[in-house]
């Protein structure tokens, strides 16, 4: 149809000239899109896409870019993270301990009095050149006066003495149930935390630091939201999490809604927070909210990922696996009968194939008296989940959520598992080939990066962060699989892949133009990849390189002395996608570090430093 027609059908935004990934059998690649009111109008070949153009459409060239389908993260911490981005050191692709430690060093000289430094997730000992963590003594001395806290996976966590101070922990401090604070020969803490067996010490003592105020926190999601987009995530599904209490915690995203600056669509479920007391919590919730309520961007999704917390399976292969409690089945009973009842979506953290064989037990029990089909729930991580119980989760109408946890884990479990169980981690080819559903993730921000190209490398090279080989070939997936579960996947387990995932008429107009091809790249330069245009609904939130000056306004870092406003995110202390020269003065001395070792060089006559 011409453009000048007086029914006004011409496109907003039309992109050509590129290599679009469509996830569309009848039409994998096509050369253009136009987009018209936040929808994919046609995707299609550069000459009957052009010929939409109108006077008011914006026409972008691709130059031969890779396009994919945003990213739906199924399983992500962004609201909880999102309010807190700000306020932590990101030591996730960072390519030295050494490195580390110096960020660490000169953000403890920044931060104001009071205020404290945490490095919280994302990052393993194993991808560092050293292959270890820091000491106590490191942290000490590069933070002799600033309270650090810095978390390792769920497992651990340390403090400087200051931080020790600031807390008051002391000898006389009782270790708390299901923690053990380390002490020295006359009974003081050292410093070390450790989650035995859950990570309750790991998270009570974090909550203990200086809450930024209702304004930081909404320029920290702001930002969070910001460097998810140029990592080319449009959508997740939240998980929820430890401390984050409905409808308190939400009164940030909830703002940012109602003021159209989300740039990443969010479907959110409800974790409880009181044991002993979730199906009340559920049973609450139901009154103030539902399923689907909420907007295209914003939208409640479901229950969990915690249920009850007796059928917490806590992951951490530093130790034994733990044994749930007798009384588990009758709980999760009771609230996922609830839930089935009045038709709630749930999912449920699940990581050992022994509590999962506990709990399909019980889900079989509800399902002959409440249909679980239908209802769209899911397990997620099931790393260790056997075939057999796979079997068992189709038959009930389940799905699985993945993330790329053994990528940070995956030493652990071989030292104490051994190679060959480690090969199917989780089983995820078995998964597809018996036909269930699977969404990809990263469960971001507290043990795996949110970086997804990090963990779409995990799907299709099947290795660690630090380079270990888990899986065999035939449980790796290929680069157009492992984008799939990160797409349609993913939007499945929120009941939108009708609407979102693949780049097709009628579809959101999310997507990503990529820094590299995708496709063809070799695989370790998977983990580099960033994006270069987003695009969400239609709207570029994102914009670097030669599309720059599409990109919106910047946003100012709150407070000042933020470790993001001087070391930026994922792969700091970069700065994303500029030339070598644009580095401002204050990362000259972490920057020359970086030059020191790896150099990516983009083709456009930039250079990064390949932090990995």
């Amino acid at each position: 149809m011409a453009s000048n027609e007086p029914d006004g059908n011409e496109p907003d935004l039309i992109l050509h000239n590129g290599k679009i990934a469509t996830n569309d059998p009848a039409q994998p690649f096509v050369s253009a899109l136009a987009i018209r009111n936040g929808l994919i109008q046609l995707a299609g070949a550069e000459a009957e896409v052009l010929a939409l153009r109108g006077p008011r459409t914006q026409v972008v060239d691709l130059q031969q870019r890779t396009v994919i389908p945003g990213l739906n993260d199924s399983h992500l911490h962004l609201i909880r993270g999102g309010l807190n981005y700000n306020m932590e050191l990101r030591w996730d692709g960072i390519p030295s301990l050494a490195l580390a430690l110096q960020m660490l060093k000169e953000q403890a000289q920044r931060t104001p009095p009071g205020q404290w430094v945490r490095v919280v997730g994302g990052w393993s000992e194993f991808q560092f050149a050293e292959r270890r963590l820091p000491t106590l003594d490191e942290l000490n001395a590069a933070a002799p006066d600033t309270p650090v806290f810095v978390l390792h996976l769920y497992c651990q966590a340390m403090l400087n003495k200051a931080a020790l101070r600031a807390v008051g922990y002391t000898r006389d401090t009782p270790d708390p149930a299901g923690g053990m604070i380390e002490r020295d020969k006359a009974g003081h803490p050292t410093g070390l935390l450790v989650a035995k067996p859950n990570a309750m010490i790991l998270y009570s003592t974090l909550a203990k630091g200086p809450k930024p105020p209702v304004e930081h926190q909404i320029n920290s999601t702001r930002h969070f939201l910001r460097e998810l987009n140029r990592l080319g995530v449009t959508s997740c599904i939240d998980a929820g999490g430890g401390f984050q209490n409905y409808p308190e915690d939400y009164q940030v995203v909830d703002d940012l809604h109602r003021h159209n600056q989300l740039t990443v669509r969010i479907a959110y479920n409800l974790f409880t927070q009181k044991p002993k007391e979730e199906k009340q919590d559920f049973a609450r919730w139901m009154k103030m909210t539902a399923p689907g309520a909420g907007s295209d961007f914003y939208r409640t999704n479901g229950a969990g990922e915690m249920l009850v917390f007796s059928a917490a399976d806590f992951e951490d292969f530093l130790e034994p696996r733990p044994d749930l409690p007798e009384v588990m089945e009758a709980e999760l009973k009771d609230v996922v009968t609830l839930l089935a009842q009045n038709k709630w979506p749930f999912r449920l953290h699940a990581t050992y194939d022994e509590s999962i064989n506990r709990f399909l037990n019980v889900l079989e029990e509800i399902d002959r008296e409440v249909p679980l089909h239908g209802l769209g729930w899911f397990f997620d991580h099931a790393e260790t989940i056997s075939d057999r119980n796979i079997e068992r989760v189709k038959k009930l109408g389940g799905g699985i959520a993945v993330q790329h946890r053994m990528a940070f884990q995956g030493e652990y479990f071989v030292e104490r598992y051994g190679a060959q169980a480690a090969e199917r981690t989780p089983p995820i080819r078995r998964m597809l080939e018996m036909g269930i559903p699977v969404g990809a993730g990263t469960d971001a921000t507290r043990v795996a990066s949110y970086n997804p190209f990090a963990s779409l490398y995990w799907l299709v090279s099947g290795k660690t962060c630090g380079g270990l080989a888990l899986y065999p070939e035939k449980n790796r997936l290929s680069r157009e699989e492992a984008l799939q579960l990160y797409t349609v996947g993913s939007a499945g387990f929120s009941g939108e892949a009708h609407k979102k995932g693949r780049l097709t008429a009628g579809q959101f107009a999310d997507l990503a133009v990529l820094s590299a091809d995708y496709f063809s790249i070799p695989e370790a330069e998977l983990k580099a990849l960033e994006s270069v245009l987003t695009v969400v609904g239609g709207k570029v939130v994102y914009a670097a390189k030669e599309y720059a000056p599409l990109d919106p306004p910047a946003i100012p870092v709150l407070p000042e002395w933020s470790p993001i406003a001087r070391f930026g995110g994922y792969g700091a202390p970069l700065v994303h996608s500029h030339a070598c020269a644009a580095h401002p003065p204050q990362h000259a001395a972490v920057h020359s570090h970086l030059h020191a070792g790896h150099h990516h060089h983009d083709g456009l006559g930039g250079c990064m430093c390949w932090a990995f």
